[in-house]
């Protein structure tokens, strides 16, 4: 994770140019901070427990030397609380701030002996996100909206003095980029509460000023799901052919065609004409054996076909072929799901792939997702009331925001144990983080 302050080197100001960290001054992320590099691989393996071990015994043995190098330390460690869903201490790593995030003792030119010639805010920008976001982790919605409206005025404000004094164009770019995540983040928010209407506004903004084609094309598949949650399915389909034209007009690459297609199959699906849907997603996979978003919704459809076995073997499939890419929460309780429905010894089955996730998965893999537990208190449940009609399935849409590393989608589909498509309730929302 790069240092994502603000620098700038006065001497050569006249020029407009910024002094990044990772530019010329440093060689590489530990030349950064103290054992960077190391904090980064863990996160690429999902080992947060290890991050929060690191952290704590570099403050313990007075290892960071610089102001800086304790901003990034307490972000790796808020990240990793919040990853590992322990939101109240994450809340309270942030707390430690003095006076929050913008307080002048973490700026650059307090420290002159440290960082001559620079100036600005050391603050990394994932840190003004969590301090956004977690507040909505804890119940307080409303706290989180309002600081991802001022975190996103915060933002707009570095773009118009960026556009001023970077003529290269790089910062500016950066910052409309992290302005794209923050209005994702707020949209993820509204759709979360179906207030669709400021996110079609929203939304409208972002593809009017958005210049890369494919990232157009997401927002607009994203603008026609809103719209069919609304049940305009007229524009959701004028929306879908506009992402086509953009595909007619650029080179076509595989994630702009496997997009095009996802969305011919969410209207087919919305039609119930699952072989058509399933035809598309099977598409997707040819090009893309790692997209797991066309791999589950195909499942899916073959589901509401009664076709369980097979789409109990896509599912399987999937985990053994790209495991780093399928082992996640909503694939699997889908696959558990699927289990239940199709086999009297689901139990045991679970068991088995609750094993194998215990050894691959990172560490903030929700394990619940087996349902191990769930069947149990379902047990004990058809005792006293009798049976349990209805299995959770989870939808995944075709769509995600610009970063994706950032965010994700899913959505629910609550199939009746007769999983006939006359049942199904579909509910589409994004989820930051």
């Amino acid at each position: 994770m790069e240092d994502q302050g603000e620098t700038l080197d006065t001497t050569t100001m006249n020029d407009s140019t910024l002094d990044h960290p990772l530019n010329t001054s440093f060689g590489s992320l530990n030349d950064l901070c103290y054992e960077l590099s190391s904090l980064q691989d863990l996160a690429c393996h999902g080992s947060w427990r290890s991050i929060i071990d690191k952290v704590a015994r570099a403050r313990t043995q007075s290892l960071l030397s610089k102001p800086h190098e304790h901003l990034i330390y307490l972000t790796y460690n808020t990240i990793a609380l919040t990853k590992l869903r322990r939101f109240s201490e994450a809340i309270a790593e942030l707390d430690t701030l003095e006076n929050g995030i913008d307080n002048v003792i973490y700026s650059y030119e307090n420290y002159p002996q440290h960082y001559p010639n620079r100036f600005g805010s050391m603050a990394p920008f994932s840190l003004r996100w969590l301090y956004a976001e977690l507040p909505s982790r804890t119940g307080n919605r409303q706290e989180t909206l309002d600081r991802f409206y001022t975190l996103l005025y915060f933002v707009r404000e570095k773009i118009k003095t960026k556009a001023n004094n970077d003529s290269s164009g790089m910062s500016d770019d950066i910052w409309r980029k992290r302005e794209g995540l923050v209005i994702n983040s707020i949209i993820s928010h509204h759709l979360s509460h179906k207030e669709f209407v400021v996110c079609l506004d929203l939304i409208k903004d972002l593809i009017s000023r958005e210049s890369s084609p494919v990232v157009r094309a997401v927002l607009i598949s994203k603008l026609g799901y809103i719209h069919m949650q609304l049940g305009d399915l007229e524009s959701a389909k004028a929306s879908f052919a506009m992402v086509e034209g953009i595909l007619t007009e650029e080179k076509a690459e595989i994630e702009l065609k496997n997009l095009v297609n996802r969305n011919k199959a969410m209207m087919f699906m919305v039609r119930k004409d699952y072989v058509s849907a399933v035809r598309e997603y099977q598409e997707c996979i040819d090009r893309d054996e790692s997209d797991v978003v066309a791999i589950n919704n195909k499942a899916l459809c073959l589901m509401y076909l009664r076709d369980l076995s097979d789409s109990i073997k896509v599912l399987e499939s999937a985990l053994e072929r790209v495991p780093t890419a399928a082992l996640n929460e909503t694939f699997v309780v889908n696959l558990c799901s699927m289990y239940e429905l199709a086999y009297v010894n689901h139990s045991d089955i679970k068991k088995t792939l609750s094993n194998w996730i215990a050894r691959v998965a990172p560490d903030d893999f929700d394990t619940s997702c087996t349902r191990l537990a769930l069947m149990a208190l379902w047990a004990r449940r058809t005792t006293t009331q009798g049976p349990i009609s209805c299995v959770e399935l989870r939808f995944i849409p075709t769509i995600s925001p610009p970063s994706a590393s950032c965010t994700h989608s899913s959505a629910t589909v609550t199939a009746f144990k007769s999983y006939g498509p006359e049942t199904s309730n579909v509910q589409v929302c994004t989820r930051s983080f």
